[in-house]
């Protein structure tokens, strides 16, 4: 009897204890059908990548974040998380194009995320002289459109202004570079590069500060199978301060580059 004088009900007791139960299963149910549709997407549809180097100034910065479209190339076990889907080559496979900006694996040790724009595709000769970009045998269009304040090694408005050009590729696609040494870089000057087949020739925009395919030890060419997507659009970009620092946003978030496509 408890001090009411009523005795307690064993299956309003149980009642209790059963919806408890599949309250905490419910969760977990829920829990992990948000979990496996997160993994879905990650690794068939979008993955997101942040950037942590200049590389590709001044298309992608520093402190941008973005997706990547993974099926745009189709899948390679680089697609999946891991690599915990072990199969050789590509499934459904649509092969990069001149212009596009990747995300890759690093051919050395296959694990490292680089992201750089394909600029060589199969059988292509590519090569620098004095600058100037050569691409089976013919030299690349480019426009000066002017000076660009290369902020990256110091603080925010106070870096050298450095010359800025249009390029215009083969196929017709074009993008924004910059040369920090002008065209007197380190690696302003390359031998002549042939593409193997099924590899690619992939470098940074930011020409004088860019680890990519012209160095053959770091980086070389990319075989198809490394390459785990494109990079379609920017959702956040941030300047100087670490995404989770909220008190900085306002300051310190670049508004203007917010859901922008990259190109």
């Amino acid at each position: 009897m408890d001090r009411s004088g009523v005795k307690p009900d064993k299956a309003d007791a149980a009642g209790v204890k059963d919806k408890r139960e599949g309250g905490f299963l419910d969760t977990v149910k829920v829990v992990a059908q948000a979990l496996l549709i997160a993994l879905v997407v990650r690794s068939l549809l979008f993955q997101p990548f942040n950037i942590p180097s200049g590389s590709l100034i001044p298309t992608l910065l520093v402190g941008d974040y973005l997706f990547v479209s993974k099926y745009a190339y189709g899948y390679s076990r680089y697609s999946f998380p891991l690599g915990l889907v072990p199969f050789e080559g590509r499934i459904l496979g649509a092969e990069p194009k001149r212009g596009d900006v990747a995300v890759f694996k690093l051919p050395r040790d296959n694990a490292t995320d680089y992201i750089k724009r394909v600029i060589g595709l199969p059988g292509d000769t590519v090569q620098m002289v004095d600058g100037r970009l050569f691409i089976n045998g013919r030299v690349v269009e480019r426009e000066r459109i002017g000076n660009y304040r290369d902020d990256e090694d110091t603080a925010p408005g106070t870096g050298p202004e450095v010359p800025m050009y249009r390029e215009l590729l083969p196929g017709g696609a074009s993008h924004v570079v910059i040369e920090r040494y002008g065209d007197r870089g380190p690696w302003d000057n390359t031998p002549l590069y042939k593409v193997p087949e099924g590899h690619y020739f992939m470098m940074g925009d930011n020409r004088d500060n860019s680890a990519d395919s012209r160095d053959m030890n770091t980086v070389g060419f990319v075989p198809f199978d490394n390459f785990v997507g494109r990079a379609e659009v920017l959702f956040f970009s941030i300047d100087g301060a670490p995404a989770w620092q909220l008190w900085q946003w306002p300051t310190a978030v670049r508004w203007e580059r917010l859901f922008t496509r990259i190109h």
